[in-house]
């Protein structure tokens, strides 16, 4: 995914075809541009210059084709061959509108203030180079132990860029420094992308979750490193791509354009507030984050005493000691180097997302506490929330039902228990979790509606075939890993290789096992998520249900008993139960104990189907002082190994 430099329309690769999206109107569909190739797209980018913004390169395999597009038609210009291995990553020159840069490598980035400096990366190191002396590189920087995904250049340092890894860390590094880093984030998965932002000192971060439904697109200060300044909640799966949009003319306002693997194209606007955060000096803009603070709701009447004292102080007093008190904070936050957290809950209610479904929030920042309101159905529920003083630093809120609340009382230990997991989880990692509490507050009142709604649709149906929504999922450790597992994949049960030497090595199922879950349904997407359902995180299911609303994880969830070890197999296949697969399934081996029947492991010889031949290799030979008895050779060598299509080649 690409967007062009005047923020008028993003592009999406595909195998068969290029789609292009008009960003001002994204909901008018797509156009097409047709590709001829069996190849994927590796890498798209539009020219970042003006002049000519119609204009995007994208490779596939060992080339490069020049696409222009405009007025409504998209075409192939020209194509960009040299490379002798697969095009992993291009880059335009932010200097001349003309100059592309591709790599085999893995990442390729121009410097954005030094015309002739860029940076790649070769699995774990970062080499720099100057144009000028192509030849070797200017210097080298063993950045990480594992494989570099991305890198960024500062917008405004030349010297300073930024590098993401496999070894769940950023790393910031003045090159002229190679031996040691600027700077690090350490993260608890590994990172994919690591961008800076084009306005303050923000850092947008990609990670690869453990779980799909965990986010993964988060906003940093730069300069605070402990804890996100914001967390985008909308994508389903791990978000592919990320770029900016171009300023509208007369608007402070940024957008953030991210391309996810659960297919879906989504628009982030980055308001002034958000940009504050990402500030190097959080007194910068004070005066309009005071403005703000006039703009509290008024506390609720009703939560207090009933006996207390009348203020004869309200009004525009009490506003000053509040304005008073939160430029204290600001100030204990620079003195603490805590640049650009929400220090105060007025910080976090206003990055409250207040379009929640169903969500009706009172804030109130000078009681720290908030009135959460939700109605779904049925079911209305009211809580209060309490923000303790050392809140978000390690201190849960608490959560207290209040009139008028309808659901059961088994229903609200079951919330409340989802909602106190939800924030422990957060604050311990000094994390603000409002929002995230909101979330699941509304999903598991849905998920409630839906399943009493399918079981007065089909009086026949089981109760309780539906599992609560889960919480946000703690980061647990055990047989199976953890976050290092979190880029193994789930085994398959069945697979094929090629080897260098011409076989094709292929297993399958033994035909005595059947598939437990329908062939569509997906499985979790790496080892560790097993740790979920061991943690007691989450719960097998039973029963399996086709009603739409319903949220679940994974539709092929282990049917066993919650009291037997859910494992790798529970997710694939079972024994088949007929009698007419017992003489297959069982033999006997020399103690007469029973041996079952394994899937087989095949070995094939493919030789004549490659492009390559081992033993032709093995019988070529090269003089270069007799070419023609070199070619006569190589001729008869070819045709004895059956390799006619390169007889006449060679003669």
């Amino acid at each position: 995914m690409s967007v062009d430099c005047l923020g008028q329309h993003a592009v999406l690769s595909g195998r068969r075809f290029l789609y292009i999206v008009n960003l001002d109107a994204p909901n008018e569909g797509h156009r097409k541009i047709s590709r001829q190739s069996k190849w994927d797209i590796g890498a798209v980018q539009w020219n970042p210059h003006d002049s000519y913004a119609y204009y995007f390169a994208a490779s596939s395999n060992q080339r490069v084709d020049l696409y222009k597009w405009k007025e409504g038609n998209g075409e192939v210009c020209t194509s960009l061959q040299g490379h002798t291995r697969v095009i992993s990553d291009l880059d335009w020159s932010v200097f001349e509108p003309d100059l592309l840069v591709t790599t085999g490598a893995s990442q390729v980035k121009w410097n954005k203030k030094n015309a002739n400096c860029l940076a790649t990366s070769h699995d774990g190191d970062v080499r720099i180079w100057d144009k000028r002396k192509p030849s070797t590189a200017v210097e080298y920087l063993a950045a990480h132990l594992s494989k570099i995904h991305g890198l960024d250049w500062h917008p405004d340092n030349e010297y300073t860029l930024a590098t993401s890894s496999q070894d769940n860390s950023v790393r910031f590094w003045d090159y002229r420094q190679p031996r040691k880093y600027l700077n690090i984030l350490p993260c608890q998965v590994p990172v994919w992308k690591a961008r800076y932002t084009p306005f303050s000192n923000g850092l947008v971060t990609v990670m690869v979750p453990q779980l799909r439904r965990e986010n993964s697109l988060l906003l940093w200060n730069v300069f605070d490193l402990n804890t996100p300044v914001h967390t985008f909640v909308g994508h389903d799966d791990v978000v592919l791509e990320f770029q900016w949009r171009k300023q509208k003319e007369g608007s402070k306002d940024y957008q953030l354009v991210t391309w996810s693997r659960d297919q879906t194209l989504r628009m982030w606007r980055i308001d002034s507030q958000l940009q504050r955060l990402c500030a190097n000096d959080i007194l910068d803009g004070v005066d309009d984050l005071i403005d703000g603070i006039s703009l509290l709701p008024e506390p609720d009447k009703t939560l207090q005493p009933q006996d207390s004292e009348p203020q004869h102080s309200s009004g525009h007093g009490d506003e000053e000691a509040l304005k008073e008190d939160f430029l204290n904070d600001l100030l204990v936050g620079k003195k603490t180097d805590q640049l650009g957290l929400p220090q105060t809950l007025q910080q976090e209610f206003s990055l409250i997302n207040v379009q929640i479904r169903n969500v009706n929030v009172e804030m109130d920042a000078v009681n720290r506490s908030c009135t959460v309101s939700v109605h779904c159905g049925n079911h209305r529920v009211r809580m209060l929330v309490m923000f303790p003083v050392q809140y978000p630093n390690n201190a849960a809120p608490s959560f207290q039902f209040i009139n008028p609340t309808s659901i059961t009382a088994s229903m609200k230990a079951k919330l409340l228990k989802i909602l106190k997991d939800t924030s422990l989880q957060k604050v311990k990692r000094n994390q603000s979790c409002l929002e995230p509490c909101l979330r699941q507050l509304v999903s598991w009142l849905e998920s409630v509606v839906n399943q009493e709604d399918s079981t007065s649709s089909n009086p026949y149906a089981l109760s309780n075939s539906v599992t609560t929504p889960l919480p946000t999922f703690a980061r647990v450790s055990n047989a199976y890993g953890s976050y290092q597992d979190s880029n193994i994949p789930f085994p398959r049960t069945s697979g094929a290789r090629f080897c260098g030497a011409g076989y094709l090595v292929y297993f399958t199922r033994p035909m005595t096992m059947h598939r437990a879950v329908s062939p569509t349904e997906p499985t979790p997407r790496s080892l560790s998520a097993l740790s979920a359902y061991h943690s007691g995180l989450i719960t097998p299911m039973k029963i399996r249900t086709e009603t739409p609303g319903n949220l679940r994880l994974y539709s092929g969830s282990p049917t066993r008993s919650e009291k037997e070890q859910v494992s790798i197999s529970s997710f694939y296949y079972k024994e088949r139960k007929s009698r007419r697969w017992k003489s297959k399934r069982e033999g006997t081996d020399a103690n007469n104990r029973p041996i079952k029947a394994a899937g087989k492991v095949i070995i094939q010889d493919i030789s004549c189907l490659l492009p390559v031949h081992k033993l032709l290799g093995e019988l070529y030979i090269l003089n270069v002082n007799n070419i023609q008895e070199t070619c006569q050779k190589n001729a008869a060598s070819a045709m004895a190994v059956g390799r006619r299509d390169l007889v006449q080649v060679l003669h």
